[in-house]
């Protein structure tokens, strides 16, 4: 299997989106509060103030508090976001005499594609303004509080306003985590440019790309250039992931490729039973062993999205035999058939189940038995390959399938709206673990 994905892969896949999402303001809002929030920006301030005086101090003026008390974060359309700080610095010049000044931090953010192929916050401009708050020396000096009043010596501060975005870079990285889905096969979403910024939120557009073997599988070319569409940042949700129809497609690829959906199915036929419809069985076995199917996809699957409902079409050729001492084939048909695809979501993945294989049709191939016609072989066979072929792919999928997302993070109010050719999942952001 490595030596056919290292001669099918090329130097570098197709680069063009099959999946994305769109944050929303009330999304920002929270991951603002509840994640990054006044806490973590609090200590991130204390770590860059407290050791240090700023300019506007004197060699006796040393800052002997740091309390963040507001901060806000904006979307700007067509450009990024604006972050918003004020602090209170509490300023002890001598043991009696503390004042308080309020220090107004406002920076500009945007979102840049880093050499690495990650997300990155990056500052783009910054001020600060600096105003005496209140004072505990009423009879401080004149040229004191002129000197707290300047409102241009502090512009050092913005430099070190990058290191807040440490924790939200961070997790910016983790959203590129690969992801396992089997054993062999692994997942990995690809952000392709940097997000757009918008009223309705901040778009994103990723790439799923899959690896089996520590090889890049090469995916099916998506007949339709994926976007994530317009009825997806009307949702009053947080967050709202789209998948395209090609992006399912790919994963059942990538699952077939890495042999997850190769089945063996044990029948409720022996080869005594088949005998007394297929008179030729006898001859070639004298003793009574039971009959098994190996099932191997001869064309990939293909998942067709309608407007509420998924399916799920299998092109199978499947190989009826003995097991003993090893698999041994006497009989070769193709199966094709369809099933409806359940979608659902829990935590940070998508469940994908199948349900009982519909539309069956069973054509003979090649056979030692003589000619079977296709009304026996389903009589024999069609209950248990209904059963069993959702049956064995749904305990490889029973794990699910990781949805894009950043850690600390999971989804709640989540639903599955399944429209034609995508699908839409709209949810809130919940904190898991804080992160920094």
């Amino acid at each position: 299997l490595s030596i056919l994905l290292s001669l099918l892969v090329p130097a570098y896949p197709t680069r063009s989106p099959d999946c994305g999402g769109i944050l929303s303001p009330s999304g920002l809002s929270y991951y603002l509060t509840d994640v990054w929030g006044l806490p973590y920006c609090g200590v991130a301030c204390r770590s860059v103030l407290l050791p240090r005086q700023l300019p506007f101090c004197s060699l006796r003026n040393q800052i002997t508090s740091v309390t963040v008390v507001e901060l806000t974060l904006s979307l700007i359309a067509h450009s990024g976001l604006q972050l918003s700080i004020n602090v209170d610095l509490g300023i002890t010049s001598a043991p009696s005499t503390t004042k308080v000044v309020r220090l107004d931090i406002l920076a500009d953010l945007h979102v840049e594609m880093n050499p690495e192929g990650n997300l990155e916050l990056v500052t783009s401009a910054c001020k600060t303004i600096v105003e005496e708050a209140q004072s505990t020396e009423e009879a401080e000096s004149k040229s004191s509080s002129s000197e707290l009043s300047k409102k241009t010596n502090i512009d050092k501060i913005c430099l070190e306003v990058s290191k807040l975005m440490l924790s939200p870079n961070e997790q910016l990285i983790s959203l590129t985590t690969q992801f396992p889905i089997t054993p062999d096969c692994q997942l990995q979403y690809l952000p392709l440019a940097a997000p757009v910024f918008s009223e309705q939120g901040i778009t994103m557009s990723l790439q799923t790309t899959f690896q089996v073997a520590e090889m890049v599988v090469p995916l099916p070319v998506s007949p339709v250039p994926f976007s994530i569409p317009e009825s997806a940042s009307s949702s009053s949700s947080h967050l709202t992931l789209a998948f395209s129809e090609h992006f399912y497609t790919s994963l059942f690829f990538a699952m077939e490729m890495s042999g997850a959906f190769n089945m063996t199915i044990v029948t409720p036929q022996t080869t005594a039973t088949m005998a007394q419809k297929v008179t030729q069985m006898g001859s070639l076995f004298h003793d009574d062993i039971p009959v098994i199917l190996q099932a191997v996809f001869r064309s990939s699957a293909r998942i067709v999205l309608e407007e509420g409902k998924a399916a799920l079409q299998l092109f199978l050729t499947v190989y009826v035999g003995t097991g003993s001492p090893a698999f041994q084939s006497f009989l070769t048909m193709n199966v094709d058939a369809s099933a409806r695809l359940l979608l659902s979501i829990s935590g940070t993945k998508m469940k994908i189940s199948a349900a009982p294989l519909e539309d069956i049709e069973i054509t003979l191939v090649a056979s030692d038995v003589g000619p079977v016609p296709a009304t026996l072989l389903e009589e024999l066979f069609l209950p248990t390959i209904r059963e069993e072929v959702p049956a064995q792919m749904n305990e490889i999928l029973s794990e699910g399938v990781f949805l894009p997302h950043i850690s600390g993070l999971t989804f709640t109010d989540v639903s599955v709206v399944i429209h034609k050719d995508y699908v839409l999942v709209p949810c809130n952001l919940e904190l898991q673990a804080r992160i920094g």
